[in-house]
Order: structure tokens, then C-alpha cells, then sequence
């Protein structure tokens, strides 16, 4: 088989090769199996066959598989074709025992492959050709006696019909073969009357016959494909974003794409790529190919009714729309009257394909008949469509007009994203057109928040005057914004301060500058300060306004996410009254949030803060502003989510999801909702919904900012079940952002760095993760982030007490450790618990830890109702109760730990309990009923012999070979030979980290309490 794709990398189809597995086992247990596999082209059903079949081969198991293609020549061009190279390239493979396997039978299979001998002579007749079916079933019956026989069939669409019938013949009469038979298809050739929907309809009804259909990727996928074909670990999100659109998901497209931007090709079509997506178009005939050309430049989407109207020819219309629909170029619309191409690059490439006059006289027609029938088009829309027929049609003075109605239609449908396009086509327009068209065409200035419009400077009414440029540049700066293009963002209010004299309009200067702040701190930016600094100086002195406070709620807001302090509370006490004073109910809200958090950080009074935002989000409801609303509601999920109350932290999670869908700022801010919700339900244990919401993630346009907050979820996700490689990935990739992340998310990807580390066997680099963060600056109000980050640092260091590398600087790491968590003030259970936890770990590492500590740090766990860090104190106090010779007492906490465990879906946690349940000889699965058997060596799960675990025990305790031989009195070179032993039996790639293993898994703790004592 012609290896095809330029991709090195296999991606998805994890469900199909499952299914292709699980046939080709039941097929060796001697229950022949047929696979179908359909999709469009281009989808990958030849990389998963190619896939499969290496797989199948790699196995062993006695498989052999042999492919052949059906050519494209026509419906009875060659009968037979794939079959007979299939048997061509067994016999190059099998040789001899294909002949043998033909004994008998060469004469009828002859006229199959002439490689088998002169024919039979027989009657070409019904009989003859029920005998060579026979013969052929008999054939591949002989030879899947002895292996897995896996024939596959490639390009079925395009097979004549003895093909068809012989693979039905071999689908029926094959009942104890060890045969796999796979053939594909492309499902976008078949239309109505296709030969092969009949056969595939028969064939599904059988017990043994199993049909995939492949879908095309979803943006995940497309993501992994580039970074395959690229070279990188991390594509670019945005180049993702751009393929998955353009290509919509098929994976061939993606290729062509990817390799059109490795060439510098960063737009447009690839002239292979559009000779591809053009050959069925011309195979038509002239006239359907004429409306291919004007149903391009209709849109997307184009209504019968407005195509009819266009070319005025409707007969003659409906034959070429039906020719095109059985060629599968276009396909009607479930949704309404209308049609789609099939797939935007073939529309893509229809239209790139017209001369320049050609394109422009087909879309002032469209723009032409839109205005004069109207009706023809769906009002939702109609202001879009004809803004863009009329920017094609190349008449700026057209096209301006009915960009700028058409934003502010897609305003008010919170179409934010196509309002930036449409706004940002009018300012490339705004110098193309007269004066004329300027002062009496355009529509008045619309909205962009607070944002004091120049249309109104020196207006005595409030009708004011006709929209200026500057204002098109604050309605697109929100646009931008609003959307999550908070890069464009940044651009257009740069343009726009350069528009603006300061000193005559500060207040319109400031407003711009608060906005590039906003957008810089979403971005996680540097600037995003010195921008509200200079903003905040342009507003000092003026009378009170809704910019003034607007800007000072965001200079407080600002400093929450950063490092806090007590003049940002009476900021934000500021900008609420003086919002108040104007009547600027939405800035006062937002004031009110801000200071509900900060008096939670800085008071240390979480109740009034949750208060203080509970009652901003709820007057926040009934004022019409979304973007305020979901910042309240996302807000007050974070901040009941950081104080252990995952349950309430889910509702308002899902409460902002929805309210952002619904009012298109998914976008702006669904990735920190998604990570927040997704966090809690991690709290809670909830792992599967967990694991389905960040997937999902995936699937969706790639987020602006926060991107990392998910990628580090993802790494705890993948850590929790024991992924390791995984959770390397998603840590490379949130630090491999492009954005400085805000210390609340910054910490706990140091976390997931940390224990990532330490469970690699890499205990130095989990303690400079560690370091780097605690020998920093640590802002008011992280306790949620830096509790966690300090009791499992300090718990490395206690499972490594006794390697010889860290011993030395412990004292002082511990004593950095302490230094920090003086600073920080427990505000809820859940923090004292961490608290009484990371006491108890210091204790640890010093081992001078007791089973009061657990207890306590136990004690204040449990009215939490959260399964951790209660399951890892648990398993800590269960083994210093087993220490304690209170084995029974320590069994049960163990229990308790197990069950715990299990219900965050916690692989590490669990191994590590029934580790030690094996060393100690507890069974937890039920109350023994009498004393357990003594527990078997250390080391036993590993498989060392008495005389490699006498070894493993000096190495643990950093003994060189030589010293090593001395005390064991054996030679050097024995004590080398054991040591590499025992390094590929714990699998570990040296010396240190077979230390650290032992140590940190306690293989000989000296002072267990021997079993049954």
C-alpha cells in the first residue's frame, strides 16, 4: 500500500482502531469478521488502514495482510481488480504456500490472477462463476488456517459489480475462516443511485459485518496533526484556529494547509491543492459549472429563491443545482431553501478561481437584487449579506454604508466577532469615499460603553452629528474585546489615542488607555499598569464622570489580581460612589466586586466578601450588562471554589457558561469559567465530567487568554491518573504560553512542575520548582494556591529524608518552607486543614512526625466533605499507626484513604496506600478475621532476590560499588552486575533514582512493626 500522508504523527481514530483490533481478535478466534469504513475524501481511511495493518503486523500473532484498490475507470472496467492485486501481493509475500494453499483450484482462480496457471477451459457461464466464488472462499479458507488472513479492500465506491458480488459471496459463505475483511469508501461519492448503497445496506444486516463512519477532526486533533507536521510540541493556537476553519477538520486539507504555510503561503489556496478541489467541478458541463461560479459568491449559505432571482433562468437553474448535487458539490440545506457546497474550500476555490470583473459584476447583481427583494434573505442576515456583496462588488461608497448598518446589527444580536469584521471593513473603507458619502450616508454613532463619542463634541442635542472615525475605532475597540480578539483589541485603541489631542479630551483619551489596559491584563500582559496609571492622571481632576469611574474600578481591579493593598480598597470604595453620583449602575457593581474580593484577601473576612459579591451579582441581573454580570459570577466561583465550597462553585460555573452562550461572549470569557468549573469538579471528585468538559474545550475555537489555566487541569488530570507523558505535555505547553500568568494561576503550575518531578524520580528539580516560586515575592490573599504548593513540597522533601544528594540542604529548604507559611492567614477549613497538613509534613521530613499530627490535620479535613487532601493525611496517619504498632487502627484509615482515592480517580494515591498495605501485611479489602500473614520482604513486588535487595539497601543509602562489595564481601564487579539488575527491575534510569524510589516507598524501614506482633 502507497504510503500517502505527509503527517508523521497518527492522530485520533482511537474508537475505530479499537473496533478494527477487537475484529481481527475475534477473527483469529476463527469468527471472520468484515469491517466497512466510509467517509468523505481526504478524511483518513487509508491512514487508518495503514495504521491497523502496521499495528496487526507489529503484534505478531501469525497475521498477514495484503491490500488492493479499486482503480477509477468506470463501473465495469476491470472485474475483479482489487482482488487480483491483493492475491498478487500475497503470493509476493507467502510465496510457495499460497501455490499450495491454491492446490486444486488453480485452473477457476486463474481467471482471478493468470499468476496461478492456464484457466480451466470451463463455460464462462453462471456455473463457472459460482465455481471461481467457491474456489476463492476455499483459498483464503486454506489460508487462514495456519495465520489471521486480513484482506483489504481499498476505494469500494469505485468497484465493479463482480467485485461487489464476489466480496459478498466471501462475506457469507466465510463461517470458521480466520479472515478479516476491510474495504472502504467514500461516502460524498455516492449519490442516490450508486450500485454500492444497495450492497452496503445488504451487508450491514449481517451479525458479522461492522460499519465506521470517520468523522473529520475537531480542533484537538487538528492541533496534534500540525504538530506533527510542523515539528513542534505546541502549535500556534491561532494558526490552529485558521486550518480548522479553512479546512473544517479534514485531515487531508489540514496537510495541504500546513504545508502551504511551511512554504511561506500564509493565505489562499496551494495550486495543488486547488487543481484537487477544482477536478470535479470541471468534469461538469459548462452551464452547471456557470452556477457553481455565481452560487460561490452568494455566500456560505445561498437561499433557491435569491439564486433564481439572480440568473432569472429558474428550469434551467434547478438542472445545473441538481447535477451539482449529485456530483456532490453542493448539498441542499436541512435548515432551510438553499444550498451549501459541500465543503468551503471547494466554494473557496470556485471563486478564486473567477477574473476580477467576473467576481464583481456577479456580486453587484446579488447586491442589487437583495435591495430591490429584500424578502429573498432571512432579516437576521440581510444587513451582512449585502454589506459583503457590495464590498465585493468593489463600491466603497456603497460598501461603507452598509458595513456600518450591519455592525450594529450584529451588535445587537451580541454577533461581537462580526461586528469587529464589519467594523474594520469601514475603516478600511472610511478614505476610499467623498466627503459627500461621509457627511450624508452613515448611520450616527452607536454605542461603545462609557465612551464619550466625538460625533457629540459641540452638539446642543442629543441626536448629535454624523459618526467620526475616532468613534468607529471605540465601537470596534469593544468589538475586539467583547469577541476575545483583545490582540486587534489593542491595535485599534492604539490607532485611536493617536487620533485623540489629550489635552483637549482627556476624558476620550483616557477612556482608551483604560482600555488597553483591560485588554493588556486579560492577555497577561506587562503595560497593563503603567496604561491605568496614565489613564488614571488624565481623570484625577475632572468632574465626576462614568469614564473617571470606570478607570479607577479598574486601576483596583488591577491590583487584586496582582499584589493588593489597602489604598486599592479605598480605590474601589472611590469609583463605587462616584459611579453612584452619575448614575452608572454597571461601573458601580463592578467597583462593588472588586471590593468583595479584596476585603476577603486583605481583611481576611471571606463571609463579607462573598456578601459583597453575592450582592453585586445580584443587581448586576436587571441592568442588560452581560460582560459585568459573568465577571461578578466568575468571580464569586473562583473565590467559593478557593475556600472548599466546590458544590456551590459548579452552580455559578454553569450559570456563567450559559449566561456567556447566550449572550455570544463564550469567547471572552468561557475558557476561565470552563477552567473554574472544571477545577471544582476535581474538588469534588467528579472526574469523568471533569475529563468530558476539558475535552470538549478542545473541540471549540481555541481561547484567547487562559489557555494555560486549562492545559494545567488538563496535567493534573493526566497526573491524577498516572499519565506521566501526558501531564509532561500539558505542563510544556502552559508554561510554553505566550503569556506572564497571574500568580493565582502561575503557583499551581509550579504544583503540577513539582510533583510531576518528585514522582519522575527527579526529586532535586521538584525541590527548585519549589524554591523558585517561595524565594519570590508572594502577594496578600494565594493561600488557596500557596498552602497546597508548600505541604507538598514539604512532603517531597520527607519521602526523600536519607538520600545522600538533599540531605544536605534540607535544613535551610525547610526552614524557607516555615518562613513562608508564616506569612500566610487561613480563611476557611479547607486551608487550616492544608495548614495542619504541611505541619505535619515538616514534622515528617525531620521524622519527627506522630499520629496527632495526622489526626489533627484529619480532623479539620473532614466536615470539608472534599476527598483531598483528606485521602493523602489519611494514608500519612494510617502509616504512622502501622509505625505505632496500631496495626487495626492504621488498616482502618488506610481503608478510608482507599476509598477516597478511588473516588478522585487517584492512580498515585492508590498505589501508594495498597504499597504500603503490602508492606505492612493489611488487607483492605474487608476486616481480617484473624492476624494477617507477616509481610513479605522489601522489595518483593519488584522481584529482587534477598541478595539484590541487600544492595538496593546500601545503594539507598549512597554506598558507592566498592563500598558496597566491602560490606557484602563480594567483588566489585558483582556489585555492578546486581546494581544494573536492580535498575532494570524498578525501572529507573540510574542510581539516584533507584534511591529515590526506595526511599520514597519505604522498602526498608527498619522500624515497621513486624506483622502479627
Amino acid at each position: 500500500m502507497q504510503q500517502i500522508s505527509v503527517s508523521p504523527v497518527f492522530v485520533g481514530r482511537g474508537s475505530e482502531i479499537t473496533e478494527l483490533t477487537d475484529a481481527l481478535r475475534r477473527a483469529g478466534a476463527g469468527s471472520p469478521q468484515t469491517v466497512l469504513i466510509g467517509g468523505e475524501a481526504g478524511v483518513g481511511k487509508t491512514r487508518l488502514l495503514e495504521e491497523f495493518l502496521d499495528r496487526a503486523r507489529a503484534a505478531g500473532g501469525g497475521v498477514a495482510a495484503t491490500v488492493g484498490g479499486c482503480p477509477e475507470v468506470g463501473a465495469e472496467g476491470l472485474p475483479y481488480a482489487p482482488l487480483a492485486t491483493a492475491l498478487r501481493r500475497l503470493h509476493r509475500s507467502l510465496g510457495a504456500e499460497l501455490e499450495a494453499a491454491a492446490a486444486g483450484l488453480e485452473g477457476h482462480l486463474a481467471r482471478l490472477l493468470p499468476d496461478f496457471g492456464e484457466e480451466d477451459g470451463g463455460p464462462n457461464d453462471e456455473y463457472g462463476r459460482a465455481r471461481l466464488f467457491e474456489h476463492t472462499a476455499r483459498l483464503f479458507e486454506r489460508l487462514g488456517a495456519d495465520r489471521t488472513l486480513v484482506l483489504a479492500v481499498e476505494d469500494l465506491h469505485w468497484a465493479d459489480r463482480s467485485t461487489r458480488e464476489l466480496l459478498a459471496y466471501l462475506v457469507r459463505t466465510l463461517h470458521r475462516a480466520r479472515v478479516l475483511l476491510v474495504a472502504t469508501y467514500r461516502t460524498d461519492d455516492l449519490h442516490r443511485r450508486h450500485p454500492l448503497r444497495p450492497f452496503l445496506a445488504e451487508l450491514e444486516r449481517l451479525r458479522t459485518v461492522r460499519r465506521l463512519e470517520l468523522e473529520r477532526f475537531g480542533p484537538g486533533e487538528v492541533a496534534a496533526q500540525l504538530a506533527g507536521i510542523l515539528g513542534t510540541a505546541a502549535p500556534d493556537r491561532q494558526l490552529v484556529d485558521r486550518i480548522h476553519r479553512r479546512s473544517e477538520g479534514n485531515p487531508f486539507f489540514v496537510e495541504e494547509l500546513a504545508t502551504s504555510y511551511r512554504e511561506g503561503c500564509s493565505a489562499g489556496l496551494t495550486d495543488s491543492l486547488r487543481d484537487i478541489l477544482l477536478v470535479r467541478v470541471e468534469a461538469l458541463d459548462e452551464e452547471t459549472q456557470r452556477v457553481l461560479r455565481i452560487a460561490a459568491e452568494g455566500g456560505s449559505y445561498v437561499e433557491h429563491a435569491l439564486l433564481a432571482a439572480v440568473l432569472e433562468d429558474e428550469e434551467a437553474l434547478i438542472e445545473s443545482l441538481r447535477t451539482a448535487v449529485g456530483a456532490s458539490i453542493l448539498r441542499p440545506d436541512t435548515d432551510g431553501d438553499g444550498y451549501r457546497f459541500r465543503h468551503a474550500l471547494v466554494r473557496e476555490a470556485v471563486s478564486d478561481d473567477l477574473l476580477p470583473g467576473e467576481r464583481n459584476r456577479i456580486n453587484r447583481r446579488f447586491a442589487t437584487v437583495l435591495e430591490e427583494q429584500p424578502h429573498l434573505v432571512g432579516a437576521d442576515v440581510r444587513p451582512a449579506r449585502l454589506a459583503n456583496y457590495w464590498y465585493h462588488a468593489h463600491d466603497p461608497a456603497r460598501a461603507l454604508p452598509t458595513a456600518l448598518d450591519a455592525a450594529r446589527a450584529a451588535r445587537r444580536r451580541n454577533a461581537f466577532a462580526e461586528q469587529l469584521r464589519m467594523l474594520e471593513r469601514a475603516l478600511e473603507l472610511w478614505d476610499e469615499v467623498s466627503e459627500d458619502v461621509l457627511a450624508n450616508t452613515l448611520r450616527p454613532y452607536d454605542w461603545a460603553e462609557t465612551y464619550p463619542p466625538g460625533s457629540c463634541d459641540g452638539a446642543e442635542d442629543q441626536d448629535c452629528g454624523r459618526i467620526q472615525l475616532i468613534d468607529v475605532l471605540a465601537e470596534a475597540v469593544v468589538a475586539a474585546r467583547r469577541s476575545g480578539d483583545r490582540e486587534r483589541g489593542l491595535s485599534l485603541a492604539k490607532r485611536g489615542l493617536k487620533l485623540v489631542d489629550e489635552t483637549e479630551h482627556p476624558l476620550r483619551a483616557a477612556w482608551f488607555r483604560m482600555n488597553r489596559a483591560r485588554m493588556l491584563g486579560h492577555l497577561n500582559r506587562a503595560g497593563n499598569h503603567d496604561e491605568a496609571a496614565h489613564a488614571r492622571r488624565l481623570v484625577e481632576n475632572l468632574p465626576p464622570s462614568a469614564v473617571q469611574a470606570e478607570v479607577l474600578a479598574l486601576s483596583a481591579g488591577i491590583a487584586m489580581l496582582t499584589d493588593p493593598t489597602e489604598e486599592d480598597v479605598r480605590l474601589a470604595e472611590r469609583a463605587a460612589e462616584i459611579a453612584r453620583e452619575v448614575g452608572a449602575h454597571a461601573i458601580e457593581q463592578h467597583a462593588r466586586m472588586t471590593l468583595g474580593s479584596l476585603r476577603s484577601d486583605l481583611h481576611h473576612d471571606p463571609e463579607r466578601g462573598i456578601a459583597e459579591l453575592a450582592e453585586a451579582v445580584a443587581a448586576t441581573r436587571g441592568l442588560g450588562v452581560p460582560d459585568v454580570l459573568l465577571r461578578g459570577i466568575n468571580n464569586l466561583a473562583s473565590m467559593l471554589q478557593s475556600l472548599g465550597r466546590a458544590e456551590e462553585a459548579v452552580a455559578l460555573a454553569r450559570e456563567g457558561l450559559e449566561a456567556a452562550d447566550g449572550n455570544g461572549l463564550l469567547r471572552n470569557v468561557g475558557t476561565i469559567l470552563t477552567g473554574n468549573l472544571a477545577e471544582a469538579l476535581l474538588d469534588l471528585g467528579r472526574v469523568d465530567e471533569a475529563a468530558a468538559l476539558l475535552a470538549d474545550s478542545e473541540r471549540v475555537d481555541p481561547p484567547g487568554s487562559h489557555a494555560e489555566f486549562l492545559d494545567r487541569l488538563r496535567g493534573d488530570l493526566a497526573l491524577r491518573r498516572g499519565d506521566l507523558a501526558t501531564a509532561a505535555g500539558m505542563l510544556a505547553q502552559a508554561r510554553a504560553s505566550k503569556h506572564n500568568c497571574q500568580f493565582q494561576h502561575s503557583v499551581p503550575i509550579s504544583r503540577l512542575a513539582m510533583v510531576l518531578a518528585a514522582r519522575a524520580g527527579r526529586p532535586a528539580q521538584a525541590r527548585a520548582e519549589l524554591l523558585a516560586v517561595i524565594e519570590g515575592h508572594l502577594p496578600a490573599g494565594n493561600e488557596a494556591s500557596l498552602y497546597p504548593l508548600l505541604a507538598l513540597g514539604a512532603g517531597v522533601e520527607a519521602d526523600h529524608r536519607g538520600l545522600p544528594e538533599l540531605d544536605r540542604d534540607r535544613p535551610a529548604v525547610l526552614a524557607r518552607i516555615a518562613a513562608a507559611v508564616a506569612g500566610l492567614t487561613p480563611k476557611a477549613p479547607l486551608h487550616e486543614g492544608w495548614a495542619r497538613l504541611l505541619e505535619a509534613e515538616l514534622a515528617r521530613a525531620e521524622g519527627a512526625d506522630t499520629p496527632a499530627h495526622w489526626e489533627t490535620a484529619a480532623a479539620v479535613l473532614r466536615p470539608t466533605g472534599l476527598p483531598y487532601p483528606l485521602a493523602l493525611v489519611l494514608l500519612r496517619a494510617g502509616e504512622a499507626e502501622v509505625l505505632a504498632g496500631r496495626r487495626e487502627a492504621g488498616a482502618e484509615l488506610l481503608r478510608e484513604a482507599r476509598e477516597l482515592a478511588g473516588v478522585r480517580g487517584d492512580s498515585w494515591l492508590l498505589a501508594e496506600i495498597d504499597a504500603l498495605a503490602e508492606r505492612a501485611g493489611l488487607a483492605l479489602t474487608a476486616r481480617p478475621a484473624a492476624a494477617p500473614a507477616r509481610p513479605s520482604p522489601a522489595g518483593d513486588a519488584f522481584g529482587l532476590t534477598p541478595r539484590e535487595r541487600d544492595v538496593l539497601r546500601l545503594l539507598a543509602r549512597g554506598r558507592t560499588n566498592r563500598q558496597i562489595a566491602e560490606e557484602l564481601y563480594i567483588s566489585p564487579k558483582t556489585a555492578s552486575v546486581h546494581v544494573s539488575n536492580i535498575l532494570g527491575k524498578l525501572g529507573v534510569a540510574g542510581r539516584g533514582e533507584a534511591a529515590a524510589l526506595a526511599h520514597r516507598l519505604r522498602l526498608f524501614p527498619e522500624e515497621l512493626v513486624p506483622a502479627g506482633r
